[in-house]
């Protein structure tokens, strides 16, 4: 069978580059892609602000100072740096472009923000062109990716390189969708295509990235089955409902894969105690560590809630606002929550942990070994969201036998199970509506299980022995790409 051509295209990879679970996912599958065997390339900018330590950089001889004209002001000029993806030898192709990319971050409220990723889009082209490398799928991803199938339309109709290349773009957030003013057109250099936007939108005065992909690309993903039908609604398509509903034919939900390697209490290094579903010692070992490093008074036998999140609306915590203070006094238990977000949730965690100093811990920010020992140390791990697309933590915390606390939507309601005593059948414990008093009554039957050592126990080893493996998931990408490209099979 004939490998594949695939180019993924991300603003962010992990470990170059990352703010959340799409450098993961890139990551993730640029590895599974080239393990199977495949050609494939990804693509990001260079952020100079960013440390690549122990990443070494070559330039690209065949893409130095390309100019790129009838693009913002008066052009822009990009060359390509590439090295590996560390542990692995994935090739990435990093556009450098000091003017845009050198900024305190990776994304923000640059007046030109549209140029910014308008540009990516276009290095990936022209890169692609100059290497005379044709790929059977550009894998797009998010709306900083969603000009790219219109370019390759438009400025690159012409090239038949690309003759026989598809368009896929997988939406990680539809809550994020790249929305500027028409006047964004000019500097893009789309502003005699401006017909082939979305023209509603056009005449309200603005443009959509992500809307265009959705219109243009040949096929679209999403990171998990459930997400991909509620997007399909009012309540959760953010405005993109009826597009997707018209493309629902060519709309396939695939839950993102864990990286084993990264996150399996066997290896982790992060961790002071390695275990395995065998052998759990290791584990309250772990939360013994946890509770000191928090200063806690928390005895062993009482259960510890984590939390690893940003800290926002659609995180779920207005719910827990009531609920926390009530279970800390009325229950044996510790809660840990490490995150940073809106100023609200920020200062009530804190009055959470000054009000019960010696059950609560908080760490303000992000912290990625802390992060891999409250996987480790918890016994149980919170997610109330009010929509999550796909999340991770929630595997993570099965491989790490830490139960699921979570509410039933999207990538949460297709990996998590919810536990049944009488049958033992389950991974941890679910609430459906987005509701103060679901959520309480999950959470005390949560609790309730815990007194049952035994069916925790049972609990614990369903989830462990969950499977959500790159070598799984990446396997219905592959499918998705050859049912897309013209390859000789």
């Amino acid at each position: 069978m004939t490998d594949l051509k695939i180019c993924l295209v991300s603003s962010e990879v992990a470990p170059l580059a990352k703010t959340g679970g799409l450098a993961d996912v890139a990551a993730g599958l640029g590895r599974y892609l080239k393990t199977a065997g495949h050609d494939v390339r990804i693509f990001m900018p260079f952020y100079d602000r960013q440390s690549y330590d122990d990443v070494t950089f070559e330039s690209l001889g065949e893409a130095q100072d390309v100019r790129v004209d009838h693009f913002g002001d008066s052009g822009f000029t990009f060359s390509v740096k590439l090295t590996v993806l560390p542990g692995s030898d994935v090739p990435i192709y990093c556009v450098v472009c000091p003017e845009l990319f050198d900024r305190e971050e990776l994304y923000g409220s640059y007046s030109d923000e549209h140029v910014r990723f308008g540009l990516l889009n276009r290095a990936v082209l022209e890169t692609c062109q100059r290497l005379g490398w044709a790929p059977d799928v550009f894998h797009c991803n998010d709306w900083h990716t969603g000009l790219l199938p219109l370019y390759l339309k438009t400025h690159y109709g012409w090239d038949q390189l690309f003759r026989e290349s598809k368009t896929m773009l997988t939406i990680h957030n539809i809550g994020y969708q790249g929305t500027f003013s028409t006047d964004a057109l000019k500097d893009l250099g789309l502003d005699e295509h401006a017909n082939l936007f979305y023209q509603e939108d056009y005449r309200e005065g603005f443009v959509n990235f992500l809307k265009t992909g959705l219109i243009y690309s040949d096929w679209l993903t999403t990171v998990s089955d459930t997400y991909a039908r509620e997007i399909q609604t009012e309540e959760f398509g953010m405005g993109l409902e009826e597009i997707l509903q018209r493309r629902a034919g060519a709309l396939t939900g695939i839950v993102n894969g864990v990286d084993y390697e990264d996150w399996s209490p066997e290896t982790d290094p992060l961790i002071n105690h390695n275990y395995s579903a065998d052998d759990l010692s290791g584990k309250a070992k772990n939360k013994a560590d946890l509770i000191e490093v928090f200063h806690l008074d928390v005895p062993m036998d009482a259960p510890l809630i984590g939390c690893v999140s940003r800290l926002t609306g659609q995180k779920g915590f207005e719910l827990l606002l009531d609920i926390l203070p009530v279970l800390l006094r009325q229950e044996n238990m510790g809660f840990l929550i490490l995150g940073s977000g809106e100023e609200k949730y920020e200062q009530y965690f804190q009055w959470l942990r000054d009000a019960f100093p010696t059950k609560v811990g908080v760490y303000k920010g992000y912290n990625n070994e802390l992060a891999h020992k409250i996987e480790a140390g918890a016994d149980v791990f919170l997610m109330p969201s009010r929509y999550e697309p796909c999340g991770l933590n929630q595997m993570y915390s099965l491989r790490y036998g830490t139960v699921p606390v979570v509410r039933g939507t999207g990538g949460l309601a297709d990996t998590v199970v919810r536990f049944d005593p009488a049958t033992g059948v389950g991974t941890g414990f679910v609430f459906q509506d987005f509701d103060v008093d679901q959520l309480h009554a999950e959470m005390r039957r949560c609790l309730q299980t815990w007194k049952d050592q035994g069916a925790w126990s049972h609990l614990i080893q369903n989830g462990m022995r969950q499977d959500f493996s790159w070598e799984k998931q990446g396997l219905l990408y592959e499918q998705l790409y050859r049912s897309l490209a013209t390859v000789q099979q």
